[in-house]
């Protein structure tokens, strides 16, 4: 008898017979040892390949609370798609899309495919454990025993199995080859093979090597050895002895190790950055499967999390014992020493976590949590990176809710914040210290911490309190309590402090500041209150400690604490790129080399396409429009000072398109951005205008003269700009004392990522010159373009008419 007949119908008893047990719990089949463990469960046959599972009745209110917060996070947090699948019993109960997964208008749906990134050590784990099971593992061997040429620098030979699972093996994160940036097709091998090129982390700020055992280090790295580990000991390649031994068993159709994504049922991974970029995610295969390269469904996952729960009827996955330990390897992989506040919780509703975890991957999030005793679980997907914290959240709330639903409770309401609104809370911007340094800044309306130098998190509100509330993660909440004073729950007060301009760079270091690697994954080199920074995977800050010349070591990142950056000049002795632990960073160019004006050739002579558009005919307005008043702003006071690019060749077009400098605007966005320039010169500094209002013919002039493939540098005729209304300005800042400009990240019209008004690279010197012109702007009803940090919108700019007016008739 074949065993797909009998796949998800029957389950054979001890005396040789089969019972149907299609409706309920897991259904196993063992049938004489040819069939290995063909595990299905209860609604798989009826979930696998469908899109959607409806709630069961005692499930419908849970789901409909879990929806609404899934429908609040991704509108507040931007999330194209999401997906779920809830199980109880052995069952899954609900599941089901919500969003996009591509943005060709294909909707998400329970079978949408994602990549999980790093969960997929669960499926490594849990095979290791396995083959430990069976004997043919030892986990406290040496890996030398299974891997003899496996030697990198320093105690590896002390290195065993157990560690490699708990990562604690003191391996660098990421291998030179095959790593999370690595496009390049590579095995197993070499992967294993560039490790030996690397040394074991070192006790951050100390000299010693690392002992094995001696703490938990993420590593993705010690995950991609236990997967050539088991080619060696189960003599099959790794992606195929997977399928084997955990996805046709549970049928995990969808679920694959070799697969790039591709097709309608995959979702588009979305990256983003910590200056609020985003882009699609890259979709080469990673060389480090095992530790980041699984793609799968929600489904799939939903049989995977019920395959590893105990069960009265057939052969379980893993033992008792290693079950246990498949606890600890994943609570682990998640920087987890213990888990006790959840435990404790849990406890109370009887009920046992087994296994709660996350992955990240280029592009995509995901969440899972599984209790044992038949108890609830859920896995959640995203096609954000970066966003596993939401789904954690989403998770918490589903246990709770699928909690109450089993016991016939009332549904709980999900907590959800509402945005800080900046304009009620201009006060609390500043710097404050206490237990550490807090910065807290107006972004777009909105409110941002910045705890000791980190990556700045969302503030949102939920009554008078202020609660990170981010794609990062939920938590901290601070309470105002009077204007020279706030409080950190759980810190402490911390006072109002006055921030000082920050020192220039040290001049040893300011060759080696800038971006390193590609376009999908950026490294910064930068340098904050005079210690050098490295920022990298986007959101992972850590502070460089100068170890020799050239040589630095990462202090205090959360992923690379314990890793070394070493600097590589070439012939010329500038900088050309950065190892990170045998990882090469090559140095991007970025902007011009010297700060000088970005260029571009125009497409035809600029004043044949001036006399043009000066014939053509602006956009049509809509009637109501206010009344033009446009004020110029030098005549306001004699220290506003100009450069106005635009009436002289110095410019993107090297050609000059104002026949005069000046600077227009409507009166009261003129007068708002006085206020602005007087409270600058309390600070030493005043306002440089590079340009405010815009004839309507030079916006078109714009758009004639730059090459289709480049228009997004520039505004659309068609639609008009906020320039054209008088509304708008680009300005920088100027020393008062000196009457030079000063410098910031990037230099005007440059266009490029250094633009960005949250752009993390540069100076503190650069970056606070960048927030004091910020502040002083926003504070007086302005509002900073997030790709470009000298381009400001009055409030108030889509009350004026797009406008024609030409210099020579506004002097009139």
């Amino acid at each position: 008898m074949r065993c797909d007949i009998l796949s998800g119908f029957f389950l054979e008893k001890s005396d040789g017979r089969f019972w149907n047990e299609s409706g309920r719990g897991h259904v196993m089949k063992w049938l004489k040892g040819s069939c290995v463990l063909l595990l299905t469960l209860g609604i798989t046959a009826q979930a696998a390949g469908q899109d959607s599972v409806a709630a069961s009745p005692r499930y419908l209110s849970a789901a409909r609370a879990i929806s609404r917060l899934i429908d609040h996070e991704m509108r507040d947090k931007k999330i194209p798609a999401i997906s779920i699948a809830v199980m109880d019993s052995g069952r899954i109960v609900w599941a089901r899309g919500f969003g996009l997964a591509r943005p060709d208008s294909i909707p998400a749906t329970a079978s949408t495919i994602y990549r999980v990134g790093t969960l997929s050590d669960l499926v490594t784990d849990l095979v290791v454990l396995q083959e430990a099971d069976n004997g043919r593992l030892a986990l406290d061997a040496p890996v030398r025993q299974y891997l003899p040429e496996f030697h990198p620098e320093g105690n590896s030979a002390a290195i065993t199995v157990r560690h490699l699972l708990t990562h604690r093996s003191g391996l660098v994160r990421e291998p030179p080859v095959g790593g999370s940036s690595d496009s390049r097709p590579t095995t197993l091998s070499q992967v294993v093979e560039s490790l030996n090129r690397t040394s074991l982390l070192s006790s951050p700020g100390e000299s010693q090597g690392f002992r094995p055992g001696d703490r938990m280090v993420l590593s993705n790295s010690g995950i991609a050895v236990l997967g050539y580990l088991l080619e060696r000991v189960a003599a099959h390649p790794f992606a195929q002895l997977m399928t084997e031994r955990v996805f046709n068993p549970l049928g995990m159709a969808a679920s694959s190790f070799t697969a790039t994504p591709g097709g309608q049922r995959w979702a588009q991974g979305t990256m983003r950055t910590v200056d609020g970029r985003r882009f699609p995610a890259p979709v080469f295969s990673q060389g480090i499967a095992p530790a980041a390269g699984l793609s799968s469904t929600v489904i799939d996952l939903a049989h995977l999390l019920n395959g590893l729960m105990p069960s009265d009827s057939g052969r379980p996955m893993l033992s008792a014992g290693s079950l246990q330990q498949l606890e600890i390897a994943q609570r682990s992989s998640r920087g987890d020493k213990r888990d006790g506040a959840f435990r404790q919780e849990m406890r109370k509703l009887n009920q046992v976590r087994i296994l709660r975890n996350v992955g990240e991957a280029p592009g995509y999030s995901i969440a899972v949590d599984a209790h044992t005793d038949g108890g609830p679980g859920v896995v959640v997907a995203s096609n954000l990176d970066q966003s596993s914290a939401v789904l954690s959240r989403i998770a918490d709330f589903t246990i709770e809710a699928a909690v109450a639903a089993r016991r016939g409770n009332p549904i709980p309401e999900p907590i959800m914040t509402t945005p800080a609104e900046l304009s009620s809370r201009h006060g609390i911007v500043g710097h404050y210290s206490g237990i550490a340094d807090l910065e807290i800044r107006g972004r777009m309306g909105d409110l941002e911490l910045l705890y000791s130098g980190g990556v700045p998190r969302m503030l949102r509100s939920r009554g008078d309190t202020l609660i990170v509330d981010d794609a990062l993660g939920f938590g901290a909440q601070l309470l105002q309590q009077d204007s020279n004073s706030i409080t950190l729950i759980g810190s402490g007060s911390f006072p109002r402090r006055y921030e000082p301009r920050p020192p220039p760079v040290a001049r040893q270091w300011a060759p080696l500041i800038g971006e390193y690697g590609w376009d999908y994954n950026n490294l910064y080199v930068l340098e904050d209150h005079g210690e050098l920074h490295v920022l990298i995977d986007w959101f992972s800050m850590g502070s460089l400690a100068e170890r020799s010349e050239a040589s630095f070591e990462v202090l205090d990142s959360d992923r690379y604490a314990g890793e070394r950056i070493v600097f590589r000049k070439g012939h010329d002795g500038k900088v050309e790129g950065l190892s990170l632990s045998g990882r090469y960073f090559p140095r991007r160019s970025v902007g011009p080399s010297d700060g000088s004006q970005l260029k571009i050739t125009p497409v035809r002579p600029v004043p044949d396409l001036i006399r043009e558009a000066l014939d053509a005919t602006p956009p049509s307005q809509p009637p109501g429009l206010r009344a033009p008043d446009l004020v110029e702003l030098a005549t306001l006071d004699s220290t506003i000072h100009y450069e106005i690019r635009y009436a002289t060749t110095n410019n993107f077009a090297g050609t000059v398109f104002y026949p005069e400098a000046h600077a227009f605007m409507q009166r009261p966005a003129a007068l708002a951005l006085l206020r602005a320039h007087q409270w600058l010169k309390g600070q030493g500094y005043g306002l440089l205008i590079h340009d405010a209002y815009r004839p309507w013919y030079v916006t078109k002039s714009f758009w004639d003269a730059v090459p289709d493939s480049i228009h997004w540098l520039v505004a659309n005729p068609a639609n008009g700009s906020r320039h054209n209304r008088g509304a708008a300005v680009d300005l920088t800042l100027y020393d008062l004392r000196t009457g030079q400009p000063v410098e910031m990240t990037g230099t005007y019209d440059e266009s490029t990522p250094r633009s960005f008004s949250d752009y993390p690279g540069g100076t503190s010197l650069q970056r606070w010159h960048r927030e004091l012109l910020r502040r002083a702007m926003e504070t007086q009803d302005f509002f900073v373009n997030p790709e470009e940090w000298w381009h400001f919108d009055y409030k108030d700019w889509r009350e004026y008419p797009v406008l024609n007016l030409r210099f020579d008739q506004l002097r009139r």
